[in-house]
């Protein structure tokens, strides 16, 4: 077993159209700045709905995987699949590190105390936080490395990114397409197909080493809820996609990493 007791989580009664709205809001923000949103989700899941720690980033991974599964067929409408081949070596150069990273990044959350696990939840949010303001209100430029450093700068941030993505339950997609950017010099609408791409077997290998773990539970438990919740999300993503650029990036930006920062506080007291 893991730091989680036997007991598996359960949400509170009445709490299906809850799931739907709160799946529906997160997405409509992840939609406007075009990501999925999951950081935000998972403060949601514990201190709304009541999941422990690792419950809730195992329903955040199922909900973050649900949500890239359904954004792969759009993202191929705008950035054709031919496209998308002819920077295959970035997305393996990531994935050489990315998929160690979810492996180990989702070993190191099982076998946390939960206190621990908070405090690093809330340490990571800070994290995603500070990337969220980096890449929307600066200038991107790009890193000149020679070949070999640049492979492995890819490797080692693609580790670190899969670490961040499993012990979040995130799809890491906040901090992918500013690597692949920085790194790879790829323009800023391919990058984030690409980020799609490394992130879904990322996802699976993070979701392969969760499953292993006896709080994995949670979801079979909860199948009606990770549904609703999914569907919220996906319809607030879509929603979110049509509302992209209604509001300011200099307005919109700072209240989100505001909402991230209280989050990560809560998060660090929570007991």
């Amino acid at each position: 077993m893991t730091q989680e007791d036997a007991t598996v989580p359960a949400p509170v009664v009445g709490s299906l159209p809850s799931a739907f709205a709160a799946g529906a809001a997160v997405g409509v923000l992840g939609g406007m700045i075009g990501l999925g949103g999951a950081e935000f989700r998972l403060p949601l899941l514990i201190s709304l709905f009541g999941f422990a720690a690792l419950a809730a980033v195992i329903m955040n991974k199922a909900m973050s995987l649900i949500v890239v599964l359904t954004a792969l067929p759009a993202r191929l409408a705008a950035v054709p699949l031919a496209e998308l081949a002819a920077h295959w070596t970035v997305a393996v150069n990531l994935l050489a590190g990315s998929l160690l990273g979810a492996w180990a990044g989702a070993s190191w959350a099982v076998r946390m105390r939960t206190a621990t696990l908070y405090k690093v939840l809330a340490a990571l949010m800070v994290v995603m936080a500070a990337a969220l303001v980096l890449t929307h209100t600066t200038s991107l430029g790009a890193l000149v490395l020679p070949g070999p450093a640049q492979a492995l700068a890819g490797v080692a941030a693609g580790f670190g990114i899969g670490v961040v993505a499993a012990i979040m339950g995130v799809a890491g997609g906040e901090l992918l397409i500013p690597t692949i950017v920085l790194l790879y010099s790829v323009d800023i609408k391919t990058a984030g197909s690409l980020s799609l791409a490394v992130s879904l077997p990322t996802m699976l290998v993070a979701f392969a080493r969760y499953s292993r773990d006896g709080s994995f539970a949670v979801l079979g438990a909860n199948l009606c809820f990770v549904a609703v919740l999914g569907a919220g999300s996906i319809t607030g993503a879509l929603l979110g996609g049509l509302l992209l650029g209604a509001i300011p990036d200099l307005v919109l930006i700072p209240v989100l990493a505001i909402i991230l920062l209280i989050s990560a506080v809560k998060m660090a007291r929570h007991v």
